[in-house]
């Protein structure tokens, strides 16, 4: 089944403006769901009182049996995909690690990229300078992102990011480590911006019960 519908959570008394955010559900069947999740709230629940309203929990609302199977930062937006049970979370956690889930992210970036290109630079935490990731060519994980440039521009230039592996913050840790962070991400050098410029544009897998390739796609919205 298909649905296009929004969720939205009653905010505390004492909640952000975030909190007002209304994350819509782009599509819907017995195995999954997916989200386009909204810049500026959290994906899953974090430390604190204070960090507990989230995507997963605000779609647990509606659908109380969805299961996480990966992650957003919570300046990110756009595209996340549910699980609608712990077989079908595992299964689709198998379809990441083994990168049978395409995924696409578009971004703003500071300076002029070349047409195409790879960053492949293994990344570790920065563990005094938490949440913050670097680059560590002896005892980081290695790290492959593949970028496409859709206009070239100074200062800015919109691209077209696919993350083969998943490390943590590799997008922003990868163009920053090679002189391009993203517009608006302070935390890597960025310049500031009302946002994060990123947002997961794209996701395309083969659906595990109905056997047949679904994509999903979402327009970044800067």
């Amino acid at each position: 089944m298909n649905t296009a519908r929004s969720i939205k959570q009653n905010p505390p008394q004492d909640a952000s403006h975030d909190a007002e955010i209304t994350p819509e559900v782009l599509y819907v069947d017995d195995a999954i769901l997916v989200v386009n999740k909204p810049a500026g709230l959290l994906a899953v629940p974090g430390r604190g009182p204070e960090k507990q309203d989230c995507l997963a929990l605000r779609v647990a609302q509606h659908y109380p049996e969805t299961r996480v199977v990966h992650r957003l930062d919570m300046a990110t937006s756009g595209l996340m995909l549910f699980a609608r049970s712990l077989v079908m979370q595992r299964t689709l956690s198998r379809l990441f690690e083994t990168r049978q889930i395409e995924k696409q992210y578009m971004a703003l970036v500071c300076g002029v990229l070349p047409e195409s290109g790879e960053i492949a630079l293994p990344i570790a935490p920065d563990w005094p300078n938490r949440p913050r990731q670097k680059i560590e060519p002896i005892y980081g994980k290695a790290a492959l992102t593949r970028f496409r440039c859709l206009d070239a521009g100074h200062p800015v230039s919109r691209l077209l990011l696919e993350p083969i592996t998943g490390r943590t913050h590799q997008l922003r840790v990868h163009l920053a480590a090679i002189g391009h962070p993203i517009v608006g991400d302070t935390l890597y050098e960025g310049t500031a911006a009302e946002r994060l410029m990123l947002h997961a544009t794209m996701l395309a897998f083969i659906h595990p019960e109905r056997h047949e390739r679904l994509l999903f796609e979402s327009a970044a919205p800067f």
